[in-house]
């Protein structure tokens, strides 16, 4: 088998046993997965944690809909009290969406059910796997902070 055949089938390996893990995850009723929320709505209440606040364009393209979308899926997420608007404060006439307390607990809660079951996993995993885990992780969020800034 050549070098390059080897990677790819590594690659595979690799991409199918994340595919399974994540299977797994789901199995374990994350909030991200038992709540109310359409895909579009925790889309936006995503966008808003990262970026702590956004205007209805943003979103909009952020999204790839229409401004009208994105004034109903803010709406919803006001009513169910986990985005609130304010006015933009270098320019009045934008609105602009942020995470209410609610939004920002129900983001913590959705990463934290992930970290916990993460957490049992790696308890049962031995000091030398830990360490070539650690190794592969941070080569992959190495290079993954390098293209993200190409």
């Amino acid at each position: 088998m050549s070098v390059s055949d080897e990677r790819e089938e590594l690659i595979r390996r690799i991409t199918g046993t994340q595919r399974d893990l994540a299977r797994l995850f789901a199995q374990h009723q994350s909030p991200l997965f038992t709540s109310n929320l359409t895909m579009r709505q925790l889309k936006v209440v995503m966008l808003l944690s990262i970026s702590g606040s956004a205007s209805g364009q943003d979103l909009a393209h952020a999204l790839g809909v229409g401004l009208g979308t994105v004034t109903g899926i803010v709406d919803r997420l006001v009513a169910h009290g986990l985005v609130s608007r304010h006015e933009d404060p270098q320019d009045r006439r934008v609105r602009r969406a942020e995470l209410t307390p609610a939004g920002a607990a129900l983001i913590e809660e959705i990463n934290n059910a992930g970290m916990e079951h993460y957490q049992r996993i790696m308890d049962h995993l031995d000091t030398e796997t830990l360490r070539a885990l650690d190794h592969a992780v941070r080569a992959i969020r190495d290079v993954a902070d390098k293209l993200s800034n190409d």
